[in-house]
């Protein structure tokens, strides 16, 4: 019931909302929704193809969703994007967090831009494995370049996949590359096995590392030296310009340590100040060089061959294990067997065994 007072200063207010009033809002809200699930892959990819950055948003949506209703939507629209895709360079890059990938990929962005390209970030952002949620912060955080009209900033939530990297980055680089942007940019989490998802989909691998953070070669550690095309020393600025160009000559030595790699090119290192955009067109010039180089040697293609391939094996895969645990039954004896796992009746490979067998 809709009830109304009066209030101090003489004016009516309303408590409350009607019944013919709620059912109206619902209504609205209902056809909107239709109405926005009724555009097609045909109407997206068109505009996608004009370079309209609302489709291009839309566009990665829909092939993000796990709707399986947008499924064949979304792939619909990719295969007609894909003729128009492939002509970009994509440069993957990563680093421990606070190594100052956001402000560096801002710096970076800018100088492309102003060099004429058009430039589209996929940066990946951490899933909290409690909540579920992520900041998706980027475009807070990468404000000035934000605003340029030939930018494309869009933070995807990591979720549970890959190590990090979000399930639908690959589509993601379709699309953007149909809407003419030349260069995509994609940023990993900077932790776990996000790193070698986004070598196995990119042109070219830039590590980030900063000086003072205790083992100089740190990278080592985790293999991620072996994955680089270049190493970038960031924050090599005021007191710590010294340490960063003691860190590069380390660095130059371990590099020449690793076999020679099959694409015929020698990893290098560099230092640069994202903060203060010195060095940063250096590196643009390396990236150049490492496209001239094994686009003669014909590795840059082969490269992308075997990362399709690669894809179409993890595609597979996920596609397999996303049906085998949406299975009713799976789900009900799945949660029994953890069950009898935590009052150590069965054992995990046993339980694994048997759910195998239920799925004949």
């Amino acid at each position: 019931m809709t009830k109304k007072i009066e209030t101090s200063s003489g004016l009516k207010e309303k408590i409350g909302i009607s019944q013919s009033e709620m059912t109206s809002q619902e209504s609205i809200d209902r056809i909107k929704k239709k109405r926005q699930n009724q555009i097609s892959a045909d109407v997206l990819a068109l505009d996608i193809l004009k370079g309209n950055i609302t489709a291009l948003s839309r566009g990665i949506t829909l092939v993000e969703s796990k709707n399986k209703d947008h499924l064949q939507e979304a792939n619909a629209l990719i295969m007609k994007c894909l003729p128009y895709a492939n002509k970009s360079i994509r440069v993957g890059i990563t680093g421990v967090p606070g190594v100052g990938k956001s402000t560096f990929i801002e710096s970076f962005g800018n100088l492309l831009i102003s060099l004429g390209k058009k430039v589209a970030v996929l940066a990946i952002d951490p899933s909290s494995s409690l909540s579920k949620g992520s900041i998706l912060g980027d475009k807070t955080r990468m404000e000035d370049l934000v605003k340029q009209p030939n930018a494309f900033i869009r933070p995807s939530a990591s979720g549970e996949t890959l190590g990090g990297v979000a399930r639908k980055t690959r589509e993601s680089i379709i699309l953007c590359e149909a809407a003419g942007f030349e260069v995509i940019i994609i940023e990993t989490v900077g932790v776990g096995q996000s790193e070698t998802a986004v070598h196995s989909m990119v042109d070219f691998f830039l590590l980030l590392q900063i000086t003072g953070a205790g083992d100089e070669l740190q990278g080592i550690k985790r293999g991620i030296i072996e994955m680089a095309d270049a190493i970038a020393i960031n924050k090599a600025d005021g007191d710590n310009l010294k340490r960063a160009k003691i860190a590069k000559i380390e660095y130059d030595r371990t590099l020449h340590l690793y076999p020679e790699k099959t694409s015929n090119w020698q990893p290098r290192s560099i230092i640069c100040s994202a903060l203060n955009n010195e060095g940063i067109d250096d590196i643009w010039q390396i990236i150049l060089e490492y496209i001239e180089v094994t686009t003669k040697n014909n590795f840059f293609n082969k490269k992308r061959n075997e990362q399709n391939k690669f894809w179409l094996i993890q595609t597979i895969e996920n596609q397999i294990k996303t049906d085998f645990f949406n299975q009713p039954k799976i789900k009900k004896e799945l949660l029994k067997q953890l069950e009898l796992i935590e009052l150590n009746k069965t054992t995990p490979f046993a339980a694994a065994e048997l759910l195998l067998n239920l799925k004949k």
